[in-house]
C-alpha cells in the first residue's frame, strides 16, 4: 500500500512539472488563436470574452474555471446543463468553439494558477459534487484536468444528453457515475506514460468523431457495461 502511494506521489509530482511546461508552451503558441477567437466572440454577440464559473477542485477547493464564452450573456442562469449543440443559448461562434473544444483552451491559465492539471478528472459544478457518495469523492484527491479518459469516451456526450427525456437526470445517474469510475481507475493506475497518452488521444480525437463511436458509447450507457467492468 505504501509503495503504491509513494509511486503515485512521484508520478503526480512529475506530471506537475509537465503541467507548467505544457501550459506555458501552449499559451505562447496559441496566443494568435486566442486573439482571433476573442475578436470573433466580440463581433458575434454582446458580453465578456471569457466565461468564469465556480468548479470544485482538489480536496473540495472551489475555483473559477476559465473558458471562452460560447453562450449569450447570462444564459448560464437559465439552467445548469447544456444538453446539446442545438441549445438556443449557444452563439454561432460558440458552436464552432465547442465543436473543436477550443472553448476549453483558456483553462491553461487554471493550470498555471495551480488549480488544474493538463490531465485529470474534469471539474464539476458544486451542485453536482454535493451529490457525490463517499466513494465518488475519491476523485477529489487529485487536481481536476483539462482532459481525461472519461472525456475521450464521452466525446459526444451532448448528443447522448439530447436524446434523453431528462438530460440532467441522465447525466447525474448514468453518465457521471461512469465518468467517476474511469477517473478512479486513472488515479489508481496513473503513470507518466498514461498522462502523455491521454494528451495524445485528446489531440487526435478532434479529427475522429464518428457516428459509430457515438453508438458504441450509447450502447455502453444503456447496457451498463462499464458498471460491470470498471471497479
Amino acid at each position: 500500500m505504501f509503495q503504491r502511494l509513494f509511486g503515485h506521489t512521484i508520478v503526480f509530482s512529475m506530471t506537475k512539472i509537465f503541467d507548467y511546461f505544457l501550459a506555458i508552451l501552449g499559451l505562447l503558441l496559441l496566443t494568435p488563436i486566442f486573439i482571433l477567437v476573442a475578436i470573433a466572440i466580440r463581433i458575434d454577440s454582446k458580453g465578456k470574452i471569457f466565461f468564469r464559473q465556480w468548479r470544485v477542485g482538489k480536496h473540495g477547493k472551489y475555483f473559477r474555471v476559465f473558458k471562452f464564452r460560447t453562450m449569450y450573456r447570462d444564459a448560464d442562469k437559465i439552467k445548469l446543463l447544456t444538453t446539446s449543440n442545438k441549445d438556443i443559448r449557444i452563439t454561432k461562434v460558440g458552436l464552432f468553439l465547442r465543436r473543436f473544444k477550443i472553448d476549453e483552451l483558456p483553462q491553461l491559465l487554471n493550470v498555471l494558477a495551480g488549480d488544474m492539471s493538463i490531465v485529470g478528472p474534469r471539474p464539476e459544478i458544486p451542485e453536482f459534487v454535493k451529490l457525490y457518495s463517499k466513494s465518488q469523492q475519491q476523485v477529489l484527491q487529485i487536481k481536476p484536468g483539462i482532459t481525461d479518459l472519461a472525456s475521450l469516451i464521452f466525446i459526444n456526450e451532448n448528443e447522448l444528453l439530447a436524446k434523453a427525456e431528462n438530460p440532467e437526470g441522465f447525466y447525474l445517474h448514468e453518465i457521471l457515475p461512469l465518468k467517476i469510475r474511469l477517473n478512479k481507475v486513472y488515479i489508481l493506475k496513473s503513470t507518466v506514460t498514461k498522462y502523455f497518452s491521454i494528451i495524445g488521444w485528446t489531440f487526435f480525437s478532434f479529427f475522429h468523431i464518428s457516428n459509430s463511436r457515438l453508438k458504441q458509447i450509447e450502447l455502453a450507457c444503456k447496457s451498463r457495461i462499464f458498471r460491470n467492468t470498471i471497479p
